[in-house]
C-alpha cells in the first residue's frame, strides 16, 4: 500500500524537469495523477505513458496556468475526469533573468504570472474542492532565492518568495477546514536547466554547497511525498530548503 494510495494529485507544469520527477514519484506511491504544461506534445505524452506504467490513472491537460479562465477550466475538468482532488502542486515556472537595470517590464510581468499568479490561479480554482472534501494539500515549489534572494533574478526570486507568502497564508486561512498549504524550496538541481551551464560554473556552485554536490529531482520528489502524504498531517505553512545545506 503507497504513501498516496486512492489520492488525486494535480501537479502543474509537469511534462518535464522536476515536476515529471514528482509525478513519478506520486503514481508510485498510487497516487492517481493529472498534469498540466503549455501544451501536451511528444515529452507530455512520454510523461503520461510513464506514469500510467506505473498502473494508475494519467491525464495530461494542455493549459496556460498564467491564464486565469484557461485554469478554472482546466481544474473543472480534472475533478469532472477523477471525482476530486487531494494535492494540488504549483510547480509551472519560467526563468528570465537579468539585472534590475537593465529588466525589462515584459520579463518581469511573465515570470511574475507564470510563477506566481498561476498559483494563485490553482488554488482559486481548487480550494472550494478541498473544502468540500474537508481535506487536501498544497504545496508551492519554490526557491532558495526566494529565501535568500539572488543577484540577476530579482523577478524570479520575488516570485519565489510569493509562493512561501502564498503558502503561509493559505495555511492561515483554510487550516480549519483541514487543508494544509507548505513551501519546497529547491537549491542547486541537476536538470536540463543547470546541465546547460558551464562545468566550471556548476563547480563553483558545488563548493558553496555542504554536501559538494547538486541535488537530483527525485530529492525534491520524496519530500514533496512527505508534504502530500499523511505522515506530514500536522504540517503546514512551512518551507522545506531542499539544497544540500547551502543556504544554512
Amino acid at each position: 500500500m503507497g504513501l498516496l494510495q486512492g489520492k488525486t494529485a494535480l501537479i502543474t507544469g509537469a511534462a518535464r524537469g522536476i515536476g515529471k520527477a514528482l509525478a513519478l514519484r506520486f503514481a508510485a506511491e498510487g497516487a492517481d495523477i493529472a498534469f498540466t504544461d503549455l501544451v501536451i506534445d511528444e515529452n507530455g505524452k512520454q510523461t503520461e505513458d510513464e506514469i500510467k506504467a506505473l498502473g494508475v490513472k494519467c491525464i495530461g491537460y494542455a493549459s496556460n496556468a498564467a491564464d486565469f479562465a484557461q485554469t478554472e477550466e482546466v481544474v473543472k475538468k480534472v475533478h469532472e475526469d477523477f471525482g476530486k482532488i487531494d494535492i494540488l502542486v504549483n510547480n509551472a515556472g519560467i526563468t528570465k533573468d537579468g539585472l534590475m537595470m537593465r529588466m525589462s517590464e515584459g520579463q518581469w510581468d511573465a515570470v511574475i504570472n507564470v510563477n506566481l499568479k498561476s498559483a494563485f490561479n490553482f488554488i482559486h480554482a481548487v480550494l472550494p474542492i478541498m473544502m468540500r472534501q474537508k481535506s487536501g494539500s498544497i504545496i508551492n515549489m519554490a526557491s532558495v532565492v526566494g529565501v535568500h534572494g539572488n543577484a540577476g533574478q530579482s523577478n524570479y526570486a520575488a516570485s519565489k518568495a510569493g509562493l512561501i507568502a502564498l503558502a503561509k497564508s493559505i495555511a492561515q486561512e483554510v487550516g480549519s477546514r483541514g487543508i494544509r498549504a507548505n513551501a519546497i524550496a529547491p537549491g542547486f538541481i541537476e536538470t536540463a536547466m543547470t546541465a546547460a551551464l558551464p562545468e566550471s560554473v556548476r563547480e563553483e556552485w558545488c563548493k558553496k554547497i555542504p554536501l559538494r554536490r547538486g541535488g537530483k529531482p527525485e530529492d525534491i520528489a520524496e519530500v514533496a511525498v512527505f508534504l502530500a502524504s499523511d505522515m506530514s498531517s500536522y504540517v503546514t505553512g512551512q518551507v522545506i530548503q531542499v539544497d544540500g545545506g547551502m543556504n544554512m
